[in-house]
């Protein structure tokens, strides 16, 4: 399970109706190789496809790949708001470390 906090929510709420997002249409959230600790998180809106896992909260959804899931499994994200930086942060439980820019992180061995 993967949740959203409420700013989370207010905010992709915001996102989807300022780009007239299609019906259905959320935040996607995948795992790729490359950052400063060898994985990195990629979002952007979309729409899902037939294997996707969907976290519906609030009327927003994350839509998360299978092959991403193991990965994202447990986390919470966030959205920050600071005065030097905005965006969505992923508070995962599966990384061992995570780079000081929040968008790069190394798994535990488990993941």
């Amino acid at each position: 399970m993967i949740q959203l906090t409420p700013s989370a929510i207010t905010e992709l709420s915001h996102m989807l109706k300022a780009q007239d997002a299609a019906a259905g249409s959320g935040l996607r959230i995948g795992i790729e190789k490359g950052g400063c600790a060898g994985l990195q998180y990629a979002m952007r809106i979309a729409q899902p496809e037939a294997t996707d896992h969907l976290f519906t909260e609030s009327g927003v959804t994350l839509i998360v790949d299978n092959d991403s899931l193991a990965f994202l499994d447990g986390s919470t994200i966030d959205y920050i708001d600071a005065l030097n930086d905005a965006g969505f942060r992923v508070i995962n439980p599966n990384a061992s470390r995570s780079c000081g820019c929040g968008t790069s992180f190394e798994p535990k061995e488990s993941a």
